[in-house]
């Protein structure tokens, strides 16, 4: 089934707006890369080149107990234990061993989701049906398929920087017009394979918070954003929410909107819990707000996300 052949009329809105960005045959009936096929070997070869001193910025939370994931039974903070000490654990010759294990939701920290996260009437990203995700993982989809794709420009959109203030208030709705100012104000654009990270300052205002509020409502992505992303060809885009759409949703009756048109019709990359905060003071202090973006996720077969720990080389 070819994109144009996917495009028909509904009353659904979501189906609607799905149906207008949809990649479904794009690249193929097999295709489980959707937009990061725009990040070809041309593009990451272009986005080495903007390393200017070799800094490296880390944008990823620590994985420990103090994560916001408070009283959340299905994500929580990793929990990390000691499975061996040095002083308990010595061999004949004196060496002492250490050794550790981390347990953790994949998706409680910095992470991506894969294009199995979400489905909607049935189907996930591709018109694939939902059943391929079962209790052993997704057996299409899965992160696994994009974790050796995430490297591309990164450009960072810092909205609450562009607003004048530490952070958007909670249910400000980004839209697309509002993308396109920030970014003319920093000049630059956003283009086929970029990955964007948009600053809202709202997880560090809540972090300094112990947290508070950040899972009630949050700023976020408006769905006008959808179709400009389609436009510009782009590869992903991360938030430093937990959501990265606008909460409450715009949409009465929908949960999360904008993941089912991005993750189920567009195949787009999507991350959340990203900290921008280090980077934006960077790139503010030189002007300078694209950079190469490294991020890829772990190769867990049959996932459906994945903790990571990205990196922009500046």
């Amino acid at each position: 089934m070819s994109t144009e052949d996917h495009v028909i009329e509904s009353q659904d809105p979501v189906e609607s707006l799905g149906n207008r960005v949809s990649n479904w045959g794009r690249w193929g009936a097999d295709d489980e890369l959707g937009t990061l096929n725009y990040v070809t070997d041309a593009k990451v070869l272009e986005a080495s080149r903007l390393v200017m001193t070799g800094e490296v910025v880390p944008l990823g939370l620590p994985l420990d107990s103090d994560g916001p994931q408070r009283d959340r039974p299905r994500r929580f903070n990793p929990i990390h234990l000691m499975t061996a000490l040095p002083t308990d654990t010595v061999r004949p010759d004196g060496t002492g061993l250490a050794d550790d294990v981390v347990v953790m939701p994949l998706q409680s920290v910095t992470q991506w989701d894969s294009l199995a996260h979400i489905a909607y009437r049935g189907r996930i990203y591709g018109g694939k049906d939902a059943h391929l995700v079962g209790s052993s993982g997704a057996s299409v989809n899965s992160i696994r398929a994009i974790s050796g794709r995430i490297a591309s420009r990164g450009v960072l959109i810092d909205v609450a920087r562009f607003r004048g203030v530490d952070a958007l208030p909670a249910g400000h709705a980004i839209t697309a017009s509002e993308l396109t100012d920030t970014l003319r104000t920093q000049g630059l654009d956003a283009g086929e394979g970029d990955i964007l990270l948009i600053r809202t300052g709202f997880l560090d205002h809540c972090r300094r918070r112990g947290w508070e509020g950040f899972f009630d409502a949050s700023p976020g992505l408006a769905l006008d954003t959808l179709e400009w992303l389609h436009t510009r060809r782009v590869a992903g885009i991360a938030t430093d929410t937990v959501a990265a759409e606008v909460r409450p949703s715009e949409i009465d009756g929908f949960r999360s909107p904008f993941h089912v048109v991005a993750l189920v019709y567009m195949g787009l990359l999507l991350g959340e819990l990203f900290d921008c905060e280090a980077l934006a003071a960077r790139c503010s202090d030189d002007s300078r707000y694209d950079f190469l973006l490294v991020a890829p996720a772990l190769p867990v077969t049959g996932g459906v996300g994945s903790p990571i720990n990205p990196y922009a080389i500046r």
